[in-house]
């Protein structure tokens, strides 16, 4: 097991040892997806934005061959959950993209790789108490960025929201806060740049590290892509000390 760097803020010695207690579920099973369902629902309605989802709480774009959905785990009851898209040149599917798309072609234009999460949903009955619920629950971006060398993590968010991306995972701004139309609402477009502060975002929050085992758990796919339900365990705590410089595209 890695030790635990003596620099490592007691915030982020907290979450490691949170994540004893945590796993992630890659979401497969039509059974585990009602219960993502449910908990969209309850989330979304408590915070009054069921009505930022016209097209209903499950949608094609759940299932499309680039998108991944997780749920998060905590002493085995599902707290939260998120789906993330691999967005490539070739392959443009991407929920930020449905109100920035000339912002997002701009990028895949530039032969960048991106991911993408949305459909951020957390049990609002445990939010108050467990205030590590975000960044456990998008913990797997940072994942998803080291399996398959992704260039920018996006993060497509309300701008009251802003200052926590630009704080926790170094975010810049792409498109400052504005009408989206297909939402109705003020939206803003940041992004981080993986290869530039990478070393310094798994340095400063360490339970974002994760082995190669752990990334093909979450991401690797074969034929048959609907599997049951794949149960996660995270790894941060046994990294070697000194690789995880080779998580992310640095």
């Amino acid at each position: 097991m890695a030790s635990i760097p003596l620099n490592t803020s007691d915030f982020s010695r907290k979450l490691l040892e949170i994540l004893d207690n945590v796993e992630y579920r890659r979401i497969e099973s039509s059974e585990d997806m009602e219960d993502v369902e449910r908990l969209r629902w309850k989330a979304y309605k408590a915070h009054d934005v069921l009505a930022l989802a016209p097209k209903g709480l499950l949608d094609d774009t759940d299932f499309d061959s680039h998108a991944y959905v997780f749920g998060l785990y905590y002493y085995g009851e599902l707290v939260s959950t998120v789906r993330l898209h691999y967005v490539t040149p070739d392959h443009r599917v991407s929920q930020s993209a449905g109100a920035f798309p000339k912002a997002i072609d701009s990028l895949l234009d530039a032969g960048l790789t991106l991911i993408d999460p949305a459909r951020f949903a957390a049990d609002p009955e445990m939010t108050a108490d467990l205030s590590w619920i975000p960044y456990l629950t998008l913990r797997p971006s940072i994942v998803a960025a080291a399996h398959f060398r992704a260039d920018r993590v996006l993060q497509f968010c309300r701008p009251p929201h802003a200052a926590f991306y630009k704080r926790v995972f170094y975010a810049d701004t792409i498109v400052p806060g504005r009408l989206a139309k297909n939402y109705g609402i003020d939206m803003t477009l940041m992004a981080t740049n993986v290869i530039e502060v990478g070393r310094k975002l798994l340095t400063r929050y360490p339970f974002f590290i994760s082995s190669a085992s752990e990334q093909r758990m979450m991401f690797s796919r074969g034929p048959d892509s609907r599997l049951p339900s794949l149960t996660i365990i995270p790894t941060a705590r046994f990294v070697p000390e000194g690789q995880f410089g080779t998580d992310l595209p640095l």
